[in-house]
Order: C-alpha cells, then sequence, then structure tokens
C-alpha cells in the first residue's frame, strides 16, 4: 500500500524514475539449451507442427483456445499463416533442441509498450513437448526476452477460469493470481470467465533463480526425472532471497 500523498492528502502510486515506453519484441529466434523459439514460419514449421499436433491422441487440448483441431492440412497452413503475418500476437514456434522438430507454439500478445505491459497466450505444446525440460524452457526464454531484454514491468497469463491445467502451469510457472473476469469473452458459442495471473518486474530475479536452478542438469537423474519441482525451488529460495536476486 503506497503512503505517498499529494496536495490534497490524497494516496498515490509511488513515483516511476526516467521511464519511457518500451519496443516491441524483435522478431528474432532466443537460443536455450533444450529448445529453440523461432518466428513461426509456415514452410519452415509447417511439416513438423501439423505431425506434432496431429499426434495427439484426441482433441482437448484445443478445447479452451479459439480454433478447433486440425485435421486438414490446407485449414492448418491457413491458421498459420495467418499467424505467421501477425505481429501481435507475434508467435514463436518451440523447436526440439535433440530432435530439431518443430513441436509446439506460444505467442507474445497484447503488447501495451507505453506502460510496459505484456501476455503471453496462444500456447499449443504438442504430446511430444509437454511436462519437458523444453516446454519450461520455452516460457523461461519468453520472460527473460520480456523483462531483461526489453524492460517490461508487466508479464501477464490468462485463461478459461475452467482450464485446469493452463492455472495449474500459471502457478507451476511463478505467476501470481490476480482473480476472474466474469463473462469476459464468448467463444465457441460459449462464456468464458477469465482467470488472471501476473508477474512483475520486482518478482523476476526471484522466479529467473527458480528457473535457472530447475533447468540444469544437475536437477535431474540419469533417467531424466527431476530432483525438485520448480515450485518448491521458488519456495527454497523465498528463504534465501538476497542470494536469489543476485543470481
Amino acid at each position: 500500500m503506497s503512503t505517498r500523498t499529494n496536495a490534497y492528502g490524497q494516496p498515490i502510486g509511488e513515483p516511476i524514475q526516467g521511464w519511457t515506453p518500451r519496443q516491441k519484441p524483435p522478431r528474432l529466434p532466443l537460443e536455450g539449451r533444450y529448445c529453440r523459439l523461432e518466428p513461426l514460419d509456415t514452410k519452415r514449421h509447417g511439416d513438423g507442427l501439423f505431425a506434432a499436433y496431429t499426434s495427439a491422441p484426441d482433441g482437448r487440448a484445443w478445447t479452451y483456445l479459439g480454433p478447433e483441431p486440425f485435421t486438414g492440412r490446407g485449414e492448418f497452413d491457413a491458421y498459420l499463416e495467418r499467424n505467421a503475418a501477425s505481429t501481435d500476437p507475434l508467435h514463436y514456434t518451440v523447436v526440439d533442441a535433440a530432435t530439431q522438430r518443430a513441436v509446439g507454439t506460444l505467442a507474445l500478445m497484447r503488447m501495451d509498450p507505453a506502460n510496459g505491459v505484456i501476455e503471453v497466450g496462444h500456447v499449443i505444446f504438442s504430446p511430444l513437448l509437454q511436462r519437458s525440460r523444453a516446454s519450461t524452457e520455452a516460457q523461461y526464454l519468453l520472460m527473460k526476452l520480456v523483462f531483461e531484454t526489453l524492460g517490461y514491468r508487466r508479464y501477464e497469463w490468462k485463461c478459461d477460469s475452467l482450464n485446469a491445467p493452463s492455472r495449474s502451469t500459471a502457478a507451476r510457472l511463478g505467476f501470481s493470481f490476480e482473480g476472474v473476469f466474469r463473462q469476459l469473452l464468448v467463444y465457441k458459442n460459449r462464456n468464458r470467465d477469465t482467470a488472471w495471473y501476473s508477474i512483475i518486474d520486482g518478482e523476476w530475479p526471484l522466479v529467473k533463480a527458480a528457473f535457472n536452478s530447475w533447468l540444469s542438469p544437475d536437477n535431474f537423474d540419469t533417467q531424466g526425472g527431476q530432483l525438485l519441482p520448480l515450485a518448491e525451488i521458488r519456495k527454497r529460495l523465498v528463504h534465501n532471497a538476497p542470494a536469489a536476486m543476485a543470481a
């Protein structure tokens, strides 16, 4: 709670020194240890993405998204072309570093450079990417771009309030739940109450430290199983915040 007041005795927010509008994300690749994010390109990524998405046993991954599952290649390519041409949302393809296969997509969207606010969305991870180190690293690479390279103040995650897996993922990644906006959208001829989450710049050092610890090869056994969950690492780091923020 702010303790500053103006000349009328009214409480006002803390000052932000030297603030300037941020730049929009560049259409450039982002390199990680387990994956690479590349700006979506239909010719480059279409075959891999179609194969990855159609490898799913059913269409449950699309329940809370705008489109329905794609079965025809022509319809799918038209969808990719629209997304590839977009600048907001700016869609990225997740390329698995081990296989060099395109295995999923996600996007930066609702860009507000004047206020330093941006959202991650359109997250469509195929079975080849789900519950992998690469899936977590893909999220980390976008956060690092937003907070460190571009200097944004707020990073948002929103989803259908009934989408339990998405809400669980947001919490696991370090987002704070802010509430539910009732009857915010109509999609697929049904109502959507939207759950809102965010990470702000002051939280980023701790969130980053937890990601770095979790993504380290030392956090996995010889069978590839994690030794400590991401949320548990973050919880432990809270008790040693100064060291975490220096990481």
